[in-house]
């Protein structure tokens, strides 16, 4: 028999609810997002002097799961090419504004670009071997850690506004090492297929996949170049420049990915030749103009969304080595050639700072969605998971590495001047 004498109470419904904006129409909940972003952003930066970049990443730290889980990171899947044109808008313009001819001039900073990035895969591989991963995978992440975020550089240049030899060093080294990352990753099937007994065939099979992709991409590059050249000579409007920029950097995606060429290694090529063809005549404004720059919070917005610290107990001690190890590595390699290639020592501490931000576009383009795991089959889970959760770390953190590098240890930005009231 039930008890009489005691009151039902019912369950009280809590007083306030954060908005499953994640169930709301999908442009509606992101732009909300967006919204709080700038704002926040600016406040953070006026109040702490946090660079705006890692304001637009905190705010989508928080609207993810990990956070207030008012977004979702399969909200952004019907996003995707909007994003994937964010990032090759940065990628064509840190084209635009590589001099290759600097590597001819200067072999010692050749050899630097190539150093730096080697001995952080060394030091990466031997670190994360020694704690007990497997090689392979070790071998893997090793490549990819030792790459720089020319996203993160190239939007962090933008805001910081560098002038000297240690921002345009690091333009060229986040370019170089992002390519070597790609084809490392294109590598992989290669790598995970060793011991078997169809390795020869698949090595062939892999070598011409691989000189596709590079010629491919490279005369790709060059074409989009001489495209943008032609159309700017017959328009012959400065006002239209930002919109060729932008449709010649669509074009130039699209078209990268549906022949199974590398976008990176397209617009980068694409950058530079229309730098060679036009000179002075190609303009290329920050973000390629507004839009540009809206297409950028949203990037970064996406990125602090994206942000996977799961399982971070467990893989902390490989986190903590692939982190170290490449500091290590860079600063040994930045430093080893500093002299010879006319950089002091000051400089050479900077550039390695500058460079800590981990670069995870190269997983980006490669992957046709940003469930990463599944394009990279039989690479170790935690393996992966550290490479991530290290890769999220560095990238949060990406734009104080580089204030600290550029502004305060190489002096080469200008402090913001005071506003008149």
């Amino acid at each position: 028999m039930p008890e009489t004498g005691t009151p039902h109470i019912l369950p009280q419904a809590p007083w306030f609810t954060w908005p499953d904006l994640h169930q709301l129409d999908p442009v509606l909940g992101l732009a909300a997002v967006m919204l709080i972003a700038v704002v926040a952003a600016s406040a953070l930066h006026r109040l702490f002097k946090l660079p705006r970049l890692a304001g637009y990443m905190l705010v989508g730290l928080f609207a993810s799961p990990m956070g207030m889980g008012l977004l979702q990171p399969a909200d952004l899947d019907g996003w995707k090419p909007i994003i994937d044109l964010a990032i090759a808008a940065l990628v064509f313009e840190l084209g635009s504004r590589l001099r290759p001819r600097w590597l001819i001039d200067n072999p010692w900073l050749a050899a630097s670009c190539v150093l730096e990035g080697l001995l952080a895969a060394l030091a990466v591989g031997a670190a994360l071997v020694a704690l007990g991963a497997p090689l392979l995978s070790a071998v893997l992440a090793a490549m990819v850690a030792a790459s720089t975020s020319p996203v993160i550089a190239m939007a962090t240049v933008h805001e910081l506004r560098p002038r000297g030899q240690v921002g345009e060093r690091l333009l060229m080294m986040c370019a170089l090492n992002s390519m070597l990352a790609m084809l490392a990753l294109k590598l992989w099937p290669l790598l995970s297929l060793a011991g078997q007994g169809t390795l020869a065939n698949d090595a062939l099979t892999w070598v011409a996949s691989a000189l596709f992709v590079v010629c491919g991409s490279f005369l790709l590059g060059l074409l989009c170049g001489w495209v943008l050249d032609r159309a700017a000579r017959l328009s012959q409007q400065r006002a239209s420049a930002p919109v060729l920029q932008i449709a010649l950097v669509m074009l130039a995606a699209t078209l990268a990915s549906n022949l199974g060429l590398s976008p990176l290694l397209t617009l980068l090529v694409a950058g530079m030749t229309a730098r060679a063809l036009m000179g002075h005549r190609l303009t290329v404004e920050p973000y390629l103009g507004s839009a540009g720059a809206a297409l950028t919070v949203l990037l970064f917005i996406s990125l602090g969304v994206l942000f996977d610290f799961d399982g971070a107990r467990e893989v902390w001690p490989w986190v903590l080595a692939l982190v170290g190890a490449r500091l290590l590595g860079k600063g040994l390699g930045v430093a080893l050639l500093a002299r010879p290639s006319g950089l002091g020592w000051r400089q050479a501490l900077g550039l390695t700072l500058a460079l800590q931000p981990m670069g995870s576009l190269a997983v980006l383009l490669v992957a046709h969605n940003f469930h990463w795991a599944e394009q990279l089959p039989g690479f170790d889970a935690g393996v992966m998971q550290a490479l991530l959760v290290a890769g999220a770390l560095m990238q949060l953190s990406g734009p104080l590495w580089l204030n600290l590098g550029l502004r305060r240890v190489a002096g080469e930005c200008r402090e913001e001047m005071p506003r008149v009231a």
